[in-house]
């Protein structure tokens, strides 16, 4: 195909809500080396997009200014072992909210099989960022518990999908009773509702008064100390985001007589390399899974890329759960194309 001199993105005007949030027209990104060029179908809103658009989350040195972490589409222009055609996803740093994105081509993973473009652009960002920290960092093997916090969101159940792929027992937190029934859809063992249920007690319940080998913190906050509370001895605290703040105080005491790690991770900041090496190891452990069903698509829905703006409103409200995604014009082609994927909502 013909690459176009210009594309639409989705530039931050200023600091702010949704609103500052503009399509704009921008030359087409020319891919350096080691790099390739996608034609994006999908961009995938996280956390950290809206952490950028308010301000408290900057790009990295020479890193893209636009948002937008995860996309799905076709390589344009290829490097290392991606040809023009290819349908892939991939892990940017930055830059996604845009019809064409240039990523490091170590960043790139195929499309799984099985898997429509517009579903797999919901995969990379969490999915690099729970096998990272919980799978390789903190050593995630059969037979854990795993606590996970946020279960409903992207992250958490990207948590539950992976615990399970590793052959560990995921132990669920949410806020209400819907969000619990989509935890258990995604695999979860167990599900503590918060809202009525004190999630340190119920998890030593379940777990016969051992605690929780793994813990996967999204919150932060007071709930650290809690997370402390709940874990077993020798355990692993990670800690991937605080929303509830990023001041905890913790006893060092029961640090100590726990035997117990805690480690933060923030995933954009990191070198190709690392990226690299998240990516070969989804695509030996996680990507088989994909594929033969063991990983259920998570809840989906759908909007323009220059709807963004609502995408980011969406995101923010509380009864938010699953994934959000952008669809170029070329997404919304292929999610009016023949074969349609049904599980994906269209808002």
């Amino acid at each position: 195909m013909t690459i176009p001199q210009s594309m639409t993105a989705i530039a931050i005007s200023t600091p702010g809500g949704p609103e500052v949030l503009t399509p704009v027209r921008m030359p087409v990104p020319q891919p350096g080396p080691g790099e390739v060029l996608i034609r994006v179908a999908a961009a995938g809103i996280n956390a950290p997009d809206v952490a950028q658009r308010r301000g408290t989350y900057d790009p990295p040195p020479g890193a893209s200014p636009l948002p937008g972490l995860e996309v799905a589409g076709e390589i344009v222009a290829g490097a290392g072992p991606f040809r023009p055609g290819d349908q892939v996803v991939a892990l940017t740093n930055g830059g996604g909210y845009a019809e064409y994105v240039a990523v490091p081509a170590g960043q790139v993973l195929p499309c799984p099989d099985g898997w429509s473009l517009l579903a797999a652009a919901a995969l990379p960002e969490t999915f690099f960022t729970v096998q990272q920290t919980l799978a390789m960092r903190a050593g995630l093997s059969p037979g854990m518990d795993v606590l996970i916090h946020g279960a409903a969101g992207g992250i958490g159940g990207a948590a539950i999908q992976i615990a399970r792929v590793y052959g560990a027992r995921a132990i669920a937190v949410v806020s209400n009773a819907e969000k619990a029934a989509y935890a258990t859809s995604l695999g979860a063992a167990a599900v503590i509702d918060h809202s009525r249920e004190d999630f340190v007690a119920r998890t030593l319940d379940l777990t016969g008064g051992k605690g929780a080998e793994r813990i996967l913190d999204v919150v932060g906050g007071d709930y650290l100390a809690r997370n402390i509370d709940a874990a077993a001895r020798g355990g692993h605290i990670v800690l991937v985001a605080a929303v509830a703040g990023g001041l905890s105080q913790i006893s060092a005491v029961k640090l100590m007589r726990k035997w117990l790690t805690i480690s933060g991770s923030t995933l954009r900041p990191q070198p190709a390399e690392a990226k690299a090496a998240i990516a070969a190891s989804l695509r030996q452990s996680v990507w088989p899974a994909l594929a033969d069903g063991r990983v259920v698509r998570p809840r989906i829905r759908a909007l323009p890329l220059e709807q963004a703006a609502r995408g980011h409103e969406l995101m923010e409200q509380r009864e938010n759960y699953g994934k959000l995604v952008l669809l170029t014009e070329h997404g919304r082609g292929l999610a009016a194309g023949s074969l349609p994927d049904n599980s994906i909502e269209t808002i």
